[in-house]
Order: structure tokens, then C-alpha cells, then sequence
């Protein structure tokens, strides 16, 4: 069973090739709907002995940076290399 964690956001690293698939009109209203009603799924990150690095959730990871936070919650799972 996957725990949740606090990563530090500014700790966590976005390959290039997913941060070609941002949207950010889509992180803008998600980052809304967090305020409203909270991050209700947790992004998932591999951590590699020095960062982590984003597995999935690159808009809900966008939208908390735009609202200003320090740490999301975050999946720590054991991913293949992109």
C-alpha cells in the first residue's frame, strides 16, 4: 500500500519531456478547484537518492506552485526511468 508523503515542491524535478505537456489554463483552474475543495489525489514521485522526480501529475504540481505552497503530497513509488 502506497503512503502518502510531503515533498518539498521546489525539491521536485520535471523531466523535460513531460514539461512539454503542460497546459497551464489547466493548471490555473485546477489550482481553483484546489483551493476549494483541496489536493484530492496525491502526485506520484521516484526519488533518486538526491531530488525527486515527477511520475505523474505534472498540472496538480503546477497548480500548487501557482497558489505559492512549500510541499504537496505525494505517492513515493519505484518507476522506471523515462
Amino acid at each position: 500500500m502506497l503512503r502518502v508523503t510531503k515533498a518539498p515542491v521546489e525539491a521536485i524535478y520535471v523531466p523535460t519531456a513531460r514539461r512539454k505537456l503542460l497546459h497551464p489554463e489547466t493548471a490555473r483552474a485546477l489550482a481553483e478547484d484546489i483551493l476549494q475543495n483541496g489536493l484530492k489525489t496525491p502526485i506520484q514521485v521516484r526519488h533518486d537518492g538526491k531530488r525527486y522526480i515527477l511520475v505523474e501529475g505534472l498540472h496538480r504540481l503546477e497548480a500548487v506552485k501557482w497558489l505559492g505552497e512549500a510541499e504537496i503530497d505525494a505517492y513515493l513509488v519505484q518507476a522506471r526511468k523515462h
